[in-house]
């Protein structure tokens, strides 16, 4: 759950420490999330994050289900429209994810490829 997390973090005020001593290299969301306006910084397993008042919407690509999650939830919680770009990823694990966030309330549109 680092990167859903992560995502959750980028907008609360002050600074947090996600670590995963398993798996360090996944922290390939950050740098989607940073271009989202996120401040975020990655050292090996680690990444600093210092809360930002709001994110702005970006293109951004999801490399693996955790990453799209956290990229999601980010956009979710962004202003403007963000476009996910290889969020097949979270259909392996989140199973009609679109359905359910609509359902919730968010505005989410899946668009094909």
């Amino acid at each position: 759950m680092q990167a859903q997390f992560t995502a959750m973090f980028a907008t609360t005020p002050g600074i947090s420490l996600v670590e995963d001593a398993i798996f360090p290299q996944r922290f390939m969301h950050c740098s989607e999330m940073k271009r989202m306006g996120a401040d975020i910084t990655v050292d090996g397993g680690r990444a600093l994050v210092r809360g930002v008042q709001c994110l702005s919407a970006a293109p951004v690509m999801a490399s693996d289900l955790r990453a799209s999650a956290a990229l999601v939830l980010a956009a979710l919680k962004a202003e403007g429209t963000t476009e996910i770009n290889r969020l097949y990823h979270i259909d392996r694990g989140y199973e009609h994810i679109d359905d359910k966030l609509l359902q919730l309330g968010g505005q989410v549109e899946r668009v094909p490829a």
